[in-house]
Parts: C-alpha cells; structure tokens; sequence
C-alpha cells in the first residue's frame, strides 16, 4: 500500500512547492517589478497618508465633495461583502426600498431604493422636481428628510408617494454596480453635482467642470469602457486646488 500511495504523495510535495510556493512567489516579483502601484493595491496617498485606494470606491457624504454611486456592498464599499443587489427591474424593493426594526426597536432604512435615492439626488443638487406631496411633510425635527416616512409613503398601496425628476438624471446616480465597490462616476453625474460642490468650496461651477474633465479617463484603448471619473481622485484634486474654508 506504501508503495503505491509514495508517488501520490510526492507529486504532491513537488506541486504544492510549485502552484503554492513558486509560482504565487515569481508572479508576486514580476507584479512588483512591472505594476508596482497596481501589485500594492493602487493606494492613494495625501501628504504621506494613505487615503483610500483608486480601485475601490468609499462614501463621501459632505456636500463639497463628489458622491459615489450608491453601493449594496455590505453597508457600503465594503471590500468584504462585495455583490450587487441582485434585485430585478420589477422588485418592489429596489424600487420603493424597505424598513426594519433596529436592535433599540427603532425602524431604520433596510434597503433605500430607487425612488428615495432620486428624491436625494435631486434635494441635493437643484434639480426640479414633481411630487405628489409636499416633501415638507417627511422632513424631522431638523429639518432633514426622514427616509423612514418616505419609503413607507412610497410604498403605500392606497396613495403611494409619487416623485418625478423634471430633468434627466444619470444612470449611475441611483443605481449601484454589480461588484458594488466601483470607484468611478460617469462625467454626466459628476457635472451635475458641479453646482453643489462649487457652493460648498465657494468657487464658480465653471471652475469645478474644468477639474472634472481634467479628471475624466477614455474608454481604455478608446474602446473598451466608457469615460469615467474616478471619485477619490478628483475629491482629492478638489482639496487641493479648492480648500474649503475654516
């Protein structure tokens, strides 16, 4: 039995050194000797300190700052967790979001959902829009939309709340990527967020698109892809050009 099981055993020293140790080994050195950067992960640094990386997308919430497309990657971005939604065009869910009841009993947003992720993408950079009711009535004590109220109005089935954008809004504004860990916006959505940034930073929006298109990235080869901007990047670029007043 020892002698047939021998030549098993040491095939598989010999490819455990080979597939587990050497190859891992000289492809790591070839990586590090031609993309360094992209072999470390494509870390951002400012000042010495790493802020994120340019393949992984991350929140930025402030309104001087270019915001991400929505992620269902864990509680967002979470490099960990990532996945879309995997909910269809029809799902009522992604559509209308839900709530549940958090660990203190108190009903908190489970899923945002389209509709809700519009009334944002609107309130927050001046776009016009029609609504059923006034969005005066589900705002809180300070003043801010309370996402609770209008998802649970979005999915009422005798008068549910009706919302509708005047003006085109971007794909990619309200709908996440399938990995959910995409770090890119396209040009449109990041032209449109220009009037918000720029009265956060107190420069014109003219200054602001001029970042933009410095920043947008080409279809790679000029055909593969789509023109992009990368969020972390031009964030970071805005700081730099445009800080923000204490």
């Amino acid at each position: 039995m020892l002698k047939e099981l021998g030549p098993g055993f040491r095939l598989m020293l010999i490819f455990t050194v080979l597939t587990g140790l050497l190859y891992p080994a000289v492809m790591t050195g070839v990586s590090e000797l031609i993309f360094p950067k992209q072999a470390n992960g494509s870390l951002v640094t400012v000042s010495g300190k790493v802020v994120g990386s340019s393949l992984i997308g991350q929140p930025f919430a402030k309104p001087e700052y270019f915001h991400p497309r929505p992620s269902a990657a864990g509680n967002g971005y979470d490099g960990t967790a990532s996945s879309g939604s995997n909910l269809g065009p029809t799902s009522a869910k992604l559509l209308h979001g839900t709530t549940k009841m958090d660990d203190k009993k108190n009903e908190v947003v489970d899923f945002d959902g389209i509709n809700l992720r519009i009334v944002h993408y609107c309130v927050d950079n001046d776009i016009p829009y029609e609504s059923s009711v006034p969005l005066d009535q589900f705002k809180d004590a300070h003043g801010d939309l309370d996402d609770v109220k209008l998802i649970k109005a979005f999915n009422d089935d005798k008068t549910p709340l009706l919302f509708r954008a005047k003006a085109p809004i971007p794909q990619d504004a309200v709908t996440a990527s399938a990995s959910g860990l995409d770090p890119h916006i396209s040009p449109a959505n990041a032209e449109t967020q220009a009037g918000r940034v720029a009265k956060g930073r107190g420069v014109s929006s003219d200054q602001v698109k001029q970042l933009i298109a410095q920043f947008t990235e080409q279809a790679d080869w000029g055909f593969l892809g789509e023109p992009r901007v990368n969020v972390l990047t031009l964030n970071v670029a805005l700081d730099q050009r445009f800080p923000v007043s204490k």
